[in-house]
């Protein structure tokens, strides 16, 4: 099991460093077990801010990009149960951003505790609304769903 794991994730770092070498960015690629997925972290070293924020994107969206590549890429011709996800860091967006979330999340669920109403998130993408449905798993008298479509597609946080 552990030379599965190990091939899945030197599986996603070469892919991701065969993708920067292409974007003519000179940066190494360490991945690292965390609860539930590979994460393949871009040393940002010797990365220019430009490079950082070109990497980026806006909102996150090109880093989204990049890891939505890695996870359907890392995972052709692998058997649904023997899939693994890949999460994307660079210069610590993800974690500054799952420490957002997190927030977030406990703060809708405690609003829609408290007060009984419906409380929507916007600006979300579909993967930090999969992070809020996960993170909320913890509060049995909550249900989570997302309601409308994109780009206008919100997450919405109720009791059951």
């Amino acid at each position: 099991m552990k030379a599965k794991m190990d091939g899945q994730m030197e599986r996603g770092q070469q892919w991701l460093n065969e993708l920067l070498r292409l974007a003519a960015i000179a940066s190494e690629v360490n991945g690292q077990w965390d609860t539930d997925s590979w994460w393949l972290t871009i040393d940002d070293a010797n990365l220019t801010p430009e490079q950082v924020e070109i990497l980026t994107g806006s909102k996150g969206e090109v880093l989204d990009a990049i890891q939505y590549l890695a996870n359907t890429i890392g995972n052709i011709g692998e058997k649904t149960d023997e899939q693994t996800a890949y999460t994307i860091e660079l210069n610590g967006y993800r974690s500054h951003r799952q420490e957002e979330l997190r927030s977030m999340a406990t703060q809708a669920a405690e609003q829609a505790i408290e007060s009984g109403d419906e409380i929507e998130l916007k600006e979300l993408s579909s993967a930090e609304r999969r992070q809020i449905h996960n993170f909320l798993k913890e509060y049995p008298e909550l249900e989570t769903y997302s309601r409308g479509q994109e780009p206008d597609r919100r997450l919405v946080v109720r009791r059951q």
